[in-house]
């Protein structure tokens, strides 16, 4: 199959699909190559992908977490926009194996961990999949309540309305996770023009209401906390920045495989993510800073602020874009993922559907309000904590396909059980031992950010700052370890 891919000019999914893989145990039909048919996703989809992911109340919060710890708001925004750039860089090199052989995730991870080892990797992205799930939905719980209690005045007397809120916030996601993948693109599609409308005017309003721009930006300096230099700051904020989208460096081929083309993804994510999210972030900065001059005190929930605004009407538009925003988050980069790893776990019993349900369920048993409580430590122990193993896996991943495979990959191996990618009984040690080496550094760091008070060590010792930089830290060790493991192993 190897030399099929040299001086080639034809599709590798056609060739792949000349032989009949269905029988195979690895093999199901949302695992399955993306045929050309299904390659509709234009450099708008990706894009709009993009907006519909990134408009959320988590990026609306994210600087506002920053300015707490100590930063000025232009500080945040750097932050934010170098952190989105950065992780561009791996997105877009994961993104090329999607798009080229149409596959997903968990296929891909076949080829450096071997058939059956892929399930590590899958399984500990899917993990962090519900938790976000499970976050997003308890925010959109928190919309849907206010929405009720705007049209309701009665609705906080309602004995467990928030718990009501959330239940049926999540029937709403379950019901568009029976859809599947092509309902979500439509999804995005069309709300996308309502996310950013309603950021847009929710940043005319903090404009107007805030004595102006220059304002707004002026008094953003009282929303600052703590006594922390800038540059004492930078590493974990940076590795947080990258941190929040590391799981989707990772699983974008699930995405991709149905691009048009590489312009298509590739143009489409330069143009989605870093803009978006650092427009956000900065929309979430200047509101909040209008709620210090309109209201003397600062809002940083903008759910709190759409209830606190008064008017009716304002407030049921408000927590409507709240609420497509957090449903469009959630169906695009907690839903997609984690339904394909635990399908990847036995592809003959478990479809993407009964992925997806699986995912919604474990996301309520996390208990996302605990996650999501502490802004600190959502930033220092949950967003950097999972980047360090993400990191670690996705220096792997590239290090193998662009580096030791030269882009190719023997497509129909990645759904037998014997051949160049079975390795050890399906798995890879050397990948795993990679993988293992990586982590080991940022360990010390991380157990002792989970047992300080919102994650920040008041005395850093060495291996706290190696775990400032985790993402960086496992991601570089990982590819080198990997390289060096793997030499001299015969490749497809």
């Amino acid at each position: 199959m190897a030399a099929a891919h040299h001086g080639r000019t034809r599709d590798p999914v056609t060739e792949a699909t000349a032989e009949d893989l269905s029988q195979s145990p690895l093999w199901n039909p949302d695992l399955a190559p993306t045929p050309p048919e299904r390659r509709t996703w234009s450099t708008w989809n990706i894009v709009a992908l993009w907006i519909g992911m990134s408009v959320v109340i988590t990026t609306y919060t994210l600087a506002s977490g920053l300015m707490q710890q100590g930063m000025q708001w232009w500080q945040a925004m750097l932050t934010i926009l170098l952190g989105n750039t950065i992780v561009l860089v791996p997105m877009v090199l994961n993104a090329h194996a999607g798009t080229r052989y149409g596959i997903p995730f968990p296929v891909l991870c076949r080829a450096s961990f071997g058939v059956r080892g892929a399930n590590l990797p899958a399984i500990l992205r899917a993990i962090v999949a519900c938790g976000w799930f499970g976050i997003q939905t308890w925010i959109g719980a928190l919309a849907l309540d206010a929405l009720a209690l705007a049209a309701w005045s009665g609705w906080t007397g309602v004995p467990g309305h928030t718990a009501i809120a959330f239940a049926v916030f999540w029937l709403i996601q379950v019901a568009i996770i029976l859809k599947g993948t092509e309902g979500i693109r439509h999804l995005e599609t069309w709300s996308a023009p309502l996310l950013l409308t309603g950021g847009a005017l929710l940043l005319l309003w903090a404009v107007r209401s805030g004595g102006g721009l220059g304002n707004l930006l002026s008094e953003s300096r009282r929303l600052q906390g703590g006594s922390a230099s800038f540059w004492a700051l930078f590493p974990s904020a940076l590795t947080a920045s990258v941190g929040y989208w590391a799981t989707l460096s990772l699983n974008i081929p699930d995405f991709t495989r149905y691009a048009r083309s590489q312009r298509s993804q590739m143009l489409g994510q330069a143009l989605g993510l870093p803009t978006t999210m650092t427009a956000f972030a900065f929309i979430g900065v200047a509101v909040t800073s209008a709620t210090i001059v309109v209201y003397g005190e600062v809002i940083w929930d903008p759910v709190v602020l759409i209830a606190r605004i008064g008017n009716t009407a304002v407030i049921v538009f408000g927590a409507l874009v709240v609420l497509a925003a957090q449903l469009t988050t959630n169906m695009a980069a907690n839903v997609v993922s984690p339904s394909n790893d635990f399908s990847n776990l036995s592809p003959k019993r478990i479809s993407y559907l009964a992925g997806g349900l699986i995912t919604a369920v474990i996301g309520v048993v996390m208990m996302p309000w605990k996650l999501y409580a502490d802004a600190a430590a959502y930033i220092f122990t949950w967003l950097i904590g999972y980047s360090s193993l993400m990191g670690a896996l996705g220096g792997i991943l590239i290090a193998d396909y662009w580096i030791l495979r030269r882009q190719r990959l023997a497509l129909d191996d990645l759904y037998r059980m014997q051949g160049v990618y079975t390795y050890r009984r399906g798995v890879n040690p050397r990948a795993i031992a990679a993988f293992a080496i990586a982590i080991l550094p940022v360990v010390p760091g991380f157990l002792r950010a989970v047992v300080t008070p919102g994650g920040a060590v008041a005395d850093p010792t060495l291996f706290d700052r190696l775990y400032s930089y985790a993402w960086f830290v496992t991601f570089a060790v990982s590819a080198v370890a990997y390289l060096v493991l793997m030499r001299g192993h015969k490749r497809d």
